[in-house]
């Protein structure tokens, strides 16, 4: 695949997806009762905490999110799986990943806080994990969306490849995953400021009708379909 035609991996998408990973990390914290609702380590270890105090009515707070996580991740390789290759729709499956990703936050922005604040979210964790599943790479290198460990790892690996091997590919890449650290800390940040001023519950529309959109739009249909079958006849003719 022309890696001109795979939007899926640019750069600036990545860092939309970043501030729309940290904006929900930071609202499910600030909002919804402290809960990492994009990334399910910090639930694994709070789930863990509860049950060696006893805490045992706190433990579905924190498990019913970690399995919604693990369900987006089995739907987002079946929507992958049948649409990939589907010429039926004018739609790249990425796009139907996103599009289920807005109706979800959507309705779970309208969710009372309180008590209904776990369905709130699961809905969240289960979008974001088919978030991370569906978009893997910026410019060919594996990143995360939704948690920022990883992309550290990697970005000072390039910076040490780039000052001890003489490296030049490994600037860029060491600073595109900078970059998306960065992002996903601006959109924590708006995260905090939407939940306090818009009162939290419906903060994460703002971002999720305007990132999330865009996000639909700069994921180029099916990746090109026509470009592609263009590209299929040259391949065949050699």
């Amino acid at each position: 695949m022309d890696k001109r035609e795979q939007m899926s991996e640019s750069f600036r998408l990545g860092v939309l997806l970043a501030i729309t990973g940290g904006f929900l990390d930071a609202y499910s914290y600030v909002a919804r009762g402290k809960v990492f609702a994009t990334a399910e380590t910090g639930n694994m270890v709070l789930m863990g905490l509860n049950i060696a105090q006893g805490n045992w009515q706190k433990v579905p707070h924190y498990l019913i999110p970690i399995v919604c996580y693990a369900l987006g991740v089995l739907v987002a390789e079946q929507i992958k799986g049948r649409y990939k290759n589907n010429t039926d729709i004018n739609m790249h499956w990425r796009q139907i990943v996103v599009l289920a990703e807005i109706l979800v936050v959507a309705v779970a922005a309208f969710i009372p806080q309180g008590e209904l604040d776990i369905i709130a979210n699961s809905s969240i964790a289960f979008v974001c994990s088919m978030q991370v599943e569906s978009f893997r790479k910026v410019n060919g290198n594996a990143y995360a969306t939704t948690m920022c460990t990883g992309n550290l790892r990697s970005g000072m690996e390039h910076i040490h490849k780039m000052l001890f091997q003489n490296n030049r590919e490994s600037r860029k890449a060491a600073l595109e995953y900078f970059g998306i650290i960065a992002s996903f800390i601006f959109g924590a940040m708006v995260g905090v400021w939407t939940a306090d001023r818009w009162q939290g519950a419906r903060s994460p529309c703002l971002l999720r009708f305007s990132g999330g959109g865009i996000c639909h739009y700069v994921c180029p249909g099916r990746e090109n379909p026509g470009r592609g079958t263009e590209r299929s006849k040259k391949i065949s003719i050699k």
